[in-house]
């Protein structure tokens, strides 16, 4: 323990081109990637579709920008007169689809700005995972029941040409799916349950809906040189856990046939197999079973691991009278090994601590008064997710959670 302690001190204090202070970007601005033609486009749009060959994924995620996730945006959220409303689809019902259209383009213009592109690259990050909903794609929404913002694709396309242009791989992750993944959960931008039967009678069921969105999502980024560097493509962000009918669906028909159905639109623009997508699914330790486990092909596969140890009792490190110490967190992220599925991005994390620490404790709290521990833990962490393919921090910007403005959610 006490040598891993010395090395993580040493760590942190070389750590800074990963942090968010003046430095060179030199440092990763030289990936080895594969270059190749993007198939329909001319030669001369250089492509990123392949996972960097040296060096990691280190990134940020572009969270609220496409959809609001209010407990991270609370200004914001309340600013665009969504006061009170649990999720996009509640405050565009509540303010009218012309009203919603007018302040959510304000909002997609200025949460994330070239400007912040051109920061993410000056602290070294060399990625970016943007979460969207298929709602994006207009032509999938029910015009009689379900209701969201209008006009986000000329947003992500001007996000991806930025990043782009800045040289930086691109994650588009599908974090709203049709129905809701998950239920009772704003984040994905509606508080419902998406299953494979709760379909209405004018749609085969919800699944289909998600097809058609990553095929269409494939279409764009191989036909559009603003989409030059998107190399991944998200079937479906954090889903029901455990092992019920639900999760089963989701490996046994869901996973595969959207494989199949991006893979056969490639086919179709005729993208040499080397240029094709990375195919991403949560990874087994998300704890909805193996994704891996009906597929019959895997080339260019890739998992998603999301890890919040603020919700995690692993090692009891959130257990009363043993865990919930300093120690306890640096230990456990020491030791961390988030192996498996390969290859595995670690997608989703950040220097939350549990609830009941954050703002209470004052071993953490306030955050400002231990900044060097929180330097040695985000040292001890990325350490345990490069032992992977990389990390992308939650996220790159947030205001005001739970009142407070709360630097260990936003990377800026």
């Amino acid at each position: 323990m006490w040598s891993s302690v010395i090395y993580i001190v040493g760590y942190a204090t070389l750590s800074y081109a990963w942090l968010p202070i003046a430095q060179d970007e030199s440092v990763f601005r030289d990936r080895d990637l594969p270059q190749a033609p993007l198939g329909p486009q001319d030669d001369e749009n250089a492509t990123m579709r392949w996972l960097p060959t040296s060096g990691k994924i280190r990134g940020v995620n572009l969270g609220s920008q496409f959809i609001m996730e209010p407990w991270m945006a609370n200004d914001e959220w309340n600013k665009m007169g969504c006061e009170g409303q649990q999720s996009e689809f509640d405050c565009v019902n509540k303010l009218g689809q012309a009203q919603a259209d007018s302040v959510w383009a304000t909002h997609w213009a200025t949460w994330t700005t070239k400007d912040d592109i051109a920061k993410m690259q000056s602290y070294g990050l060399n990625a970016i995972r943007i979460p969207v909903g298929y709602w994006m794609r207009e032509d999938l929404v029910y015009s009689d029941s379900e209701h969201f913002p209008k006009g986000g694709l000329a947003y992500l396309e001007k996000i991806c040409g930025w990043a782009s242009d800045a040289g930086f791989y691109i994650i588009i992750d599908l974090h709203g799916a049709p129905g809701a993944q998950i239920s009772n959960n704003a984040d994905t931008g509606q508080v419902k349950l998406w299953t494979a039967s709760n379909a209405r009678s004018d749609d085969a069921d919800q699944y289909e809906r998600a097809y058609k969105f990553l095929e269409w999502m494939t279409n764009i980024v191989h036909t559009n040189k603003n989409y030059r560097n998107v190399g991944m493509l998200e079937v479906v962000n954090e889903p029901q856990q455990g092992g019920n009918s639900n999760t089963d669906s989701m490996r046994r028909t869901y996973y595969p046939t959207a494989w199949k159905r991006i893979r056969a639109a490639e086919d179709k623009l005729k993208i040499s197999q080397n240029n094709r997508l990375h195919i991403q699914m949560m990874n087994t330790k998300w704890g909805s079973g193996d994704p891996h486990q009906y597929l019959t092909d895997d080339y260019f596969a890739a998992y998603d691991d999301h890890r919040y140890l603020k919700w995690s009792n692993d090692n009891g490190i959130n257990s009363p009278g043993t865990g919930q110490t300093p120690a306890a967190y640096l230990r456990e992220s020491c030791n961390d090994d988030r192996g498996g599925n390969w290859p595995t991005i670690v997608g989703e994390w950040s220097l939350s601590v549990a609830d009941n620490l954050e703002w209470n404790n004052a071993a953490f709290a306030p955050p400002d008064a231990h900044v060097d521990w929180f330097k040695k833990w985000f040292a001890a962490q990325i350490i345990a997710y490069e032992k992977q393919d990389g990390w992308i921090f939650w996220s790159w910007k947030a205001d005001w959670i739970g009142g407070k403005n709360d630097w260990r959610w936003s990377y800026e």
